[in-house]
């Protein structure tokens, strides 16, 4: 029979790809996640009943050993940026990666893969930030042979970076950014993936591996990367850090006085985070130790950006017809 992994939140934005490549692979893949009737896109990444959602609540023992019984690896994708509620960083990054791990360990699994982010420090400013370290820390401790990676901003089709900026061009001549001089290295969703395919498979040696692509670049850079691939002006505005920490209140403040029905746009934990840089630390194992060549931001961007361009998927067309009339 095939070998079975468990993804947890393997409907999610890099848990998908994942999904589709363990499904390529031969795996039984079966996705734990809060809601299975909204993951039903992953059933078609295998052969029929290859690929399975599966309900779980990772802040549960009981519900977290039942999805886990019989794999043979595991992979942890979830992770919030709430920073209160049942769904806390604490609860999901910290006490739901430990939970899994230790699980996992009691039920001899052979391979556990946990997806953290470049960044984690116990000793960071921003609570997002230490309660990826705290999960680490807990996952070490329960499965000390685990894969842990740390990704920098992952960029990809269904990704709430670019995508998330981009929609703001279409909302007036500027465009606002928090630390427009803070650096990032951003990775192709489906090299991550690659990655956490080899750990779950045991084709990666056990430890910890920052994942950054192949440029870094300021994030004002990056604004105009997508700006220059939608084919858009807008004046890249920088909000310094304490007015942005000052508008973060305010939004917070609204989103509690609105029961979360006006969500923030920003956080004050996601402007502490912001002024640090989001690139692979010196010395640090990555892509190279794993035989990966990752995907550059330029040759992807165009593929799933393009409908934010004034025209849309018409927007080739214009500009060859204005050559055409130049001629």
């Amino acid at each position: 029979m095939s070998k079975l992994v468990t993804i947890y939140g393997g409907s999610g934005f890099v848990g998908r790809y994942i999904a589709r490549r363990m499904a390529k692979a031969g795996w039984r893949v079966r996705v734990a996640v809060r809601r299975p009737n909204e993951a039903m896109h992953v059933k078609p990444y295998g052969a029929v009943g290859q690929v399975e959602p599966v309900f779980c609540n990772i802040r549960d023992d009981a519900s977290v050993r039942a999805v886990l019984a019989g794999a043979d690896a595991v992979i942890n994708c979830v992770g919030t940026f709430d920073r209160k509620g049942r769904n806390s960083f604490q609860a999901i990054q910290n006490e739901g990666a430990t939970r899994i791990a230790r699980i996992a360990a009691e039920e001899g699994v052979d391979h556990l893969v946990q997806i953290s982010a470049i960044g984690a420090d116990i000793n960071a400013e921003s609570a997002y930030a230490r309660s990826k370290a705290q999960g680490e820390a807990g996952v070490i401790e329960h499965f000390p042979r685990a894969v842990i990676l740390r990704p920098s901003v992952i960029f990809g089709p269904e990704d709430k970076f670019f995508n998330r900026f981009a929609g703001m061009t279409r909302f007036g001549p500027m465009l606002p950014v928090v630390g427009a001089d803070t650096r990032f290295q951003p990775v192709y969703v489906d090299d991550v993936a690659k990655a956490a395919v080899m750990g779950a498979t045991g084709e990666a040696k056990p430890g910890i591996y920052e994942l950054g692509g192949p440029e870094v670049a300021s994030f004002r850079k990056l604004m105009q990367q997508m700006l220059s691939v939608i084919r858009r002006r807008r004046l890249i505005v920088n909000i310094p850090f304490g007015i942005a920490s000052g508008m973060a209140w305010v939004m917070e403040l609204i989103q509690t006085a609105s029961l979360g029905i006006v969500p923030a746009q920003i956080t004050k934990d996601q402007v502490k985070s912001l002024r640090s840089d989001n690139v692979v630390g010196d010395g640090a194992s990555g892509f190279a130790d794993l035989g990966i060549s990752p995907v550059a931001v330029e040759s992807v961007l165009p593929d799933y950006l393009w409908r934010f361009r004034p025209a849309g998927q018409y927007e080739a067309i214009k500009e060859s017809a204005k050559n055409l009339r130049a001629h």
